[in-house]
């Protein structure tokens, strides 16, 4: 199976949508990296606006789905420049939480298919 590399380029309802794919795709025994790029990195450090909407209706808050995706193995990367430009480190983010950039990320996508949200 090809890996999946998302990036998520802004913030919105985009990280959510994401880390249910790369969940999708590590369940199915596949290689999953996130991108959080920019200054939606800020959204692996805060709840989303819309949790109680997901928990009323039994999906769960946004960090769950990100506890979920990296237990089952998933690689997120936090965008370098959109900790500075957020004012955050990693250590304000889950240990299992890599930075990277985009360089990178793209030096390293062999035959993943890229999707942007």
């Amino acid at each position: 199976m090809r890996g999946l590399t998302i990036i998520v380029a802004s913030p919105g309802n985009g990280l959510r949508t994401a880390l249910e794919l790369v969940s999708v795709q590590c369940a199915l025994e596949g290689r999953a990296r996130l991108f959080v790029h920019g200054v939606a990195v800020a959204q692996l450090m805060s709840p989303a606006p819309d949790d109680a909407l997901y928990v009323e209706h039994g999906q769960g808050m946004r960090a769950d789905a990100l506890a979920i995706a990296l237990d089952l193995g998933v690689e997120v990367i936090a965008c370098q420049s959109g900790l500075a430009l957020v004012g955050a480190t990693l250590a304000a983010c889950d240990l299992r939480i890599v930075a990277g950039g985009l360089v990178g990320l793209i030096a390293t996508l062999g035959d993943d298919r890229l999707v942007t949200l």
